[in-house]
């Protein structure tokens, strides 16, 4: 099957995503799984990108080209697994793109009324970049799999008053699942993440020690070391206990202590330094992380 679309194809629908791909009606109109070596797809040497307004949770296998997101490629391999929420763009390159695997795709709308609608929005991986995908172990493969296969099956069979519940319930078992195998992810990709916590203080330094009113935003930060937000702080999490802001809240407090005990700055000039633009801000964020104010701090070394 060779196709040829546009280099932007908006998809609002789960029946958008059958059409696209050349598949019969989904079997429901929230919800579908689909085997993604059913349906090859072909494209003439041409990056095609796709804005997803569904949920999209993908295994994947011999995948032969390139996805990219934002400025970053990904060669896929084996075990692989990928998060995407509503509103993400994702593109692919390469001339015979194909791949084996599941795809669950599912509408913010099979969600609504369930505690999972508002549970979702804590599982940070479905913001991470295509480069910070879960790679599963043999074992976790297998346990993925038989997820899937179990959440295909309960698509297939007829609707009734229960079939909802269940799959939102083996959805969020998957979900619950893939968050254990990330923190794994963390933990075994320990070097790694050991570097980009090093990186990320020589930033923060940078930072402190310069001339820069502005206070470091996590956003800005991740992308000089080209990572995603939502990567960054879960990483620092699972390794510090800390998220991305509250890491460089910890990082400023270290400097506003030694600004306090060294110069005679007052304390609105040492906010305005920082990148606060109001000193109140400052000297509230300092209290409520040391207990007193900045003021009774330098009293200390008085």
């Amino acid at each position: 099957m060779k196709k040829t679309v546009s280099t932007h194809v908006v998809l609002d629908s789960i029946s958008d995503v059958h059409r696209l791909l050349g598949l019969p009606q989904p079997l429901h109109p929230l919800v579908s799984v689909i085997n993604l070596s059913d349906v090859p797809c072909v494209i003439d040497d041409q990056v095609t990108s796709l804005l997803y307004n569904f949920y999209s949770i993908c295994t994947k296998r011999d995948f032969n080209g390139k996805m990219k997101y934002g400025q970053n490629y990904y060669d896929f391999d084996n075990g692989i697994m990928t998060f995407f929420a509503p509103g993400q763009v994702i593109s692919t390159q390469g001339s015979d793109v194909r791949v084996n695997g599941m795809w669950l795709v599912f509408h913010p709308d099979f969600l609504r009324g369930y505690a999972l609608d508002r549970n979702i929005k804590d599982c940070g991986f479905f913001s991470y970049a295509t480069h910070e995908a879960l790679h599963l172990s043999d074992a976790e493969e297998t346990m993925v799999n038989n997820l899937m296969l179990s959440i295909e099956k309960e698509y297939k069979q007829p609707i009734d008053q229960y079939s909802q519940d269940v799959m939102v319930a083996q959805i969020e078992l998957l979900l619950t699942y893939s968050n254990r195998f990330y923190n794994r992810q963390f933990i075994t990709r320990k070097i790694a993440n050991n570097t980009l916590i090093a990186n990320l203080e020589q930033l923060l330094t940078d930072h402190f020690n310069g001339t820069d009113p502005c206070l470091p935003r996590v956003k800005d930060l991740a992308d000089h070391l080209n990572v995603s937000p939502g990567y960054l702080s879960d990483m620092l999490r699972a390794h510090t206990g800390q998220s991305a802001q509250q890491h460089i809240h910890n990082k400023l407090i270290d400097k506003a202590k030694e600004i306090l005990s060294t110069t005679p700055l007052t304390v609105s000039e040492i906010a305005y330094r920082l990148g606060f633009e109001h000193p109140q801000s400052f000297s509230k964020l300092f209290k409520a992380k040391e207990n007193i104010s900045p003021l009774e701090y330098r009293k200390q070394f008085n």
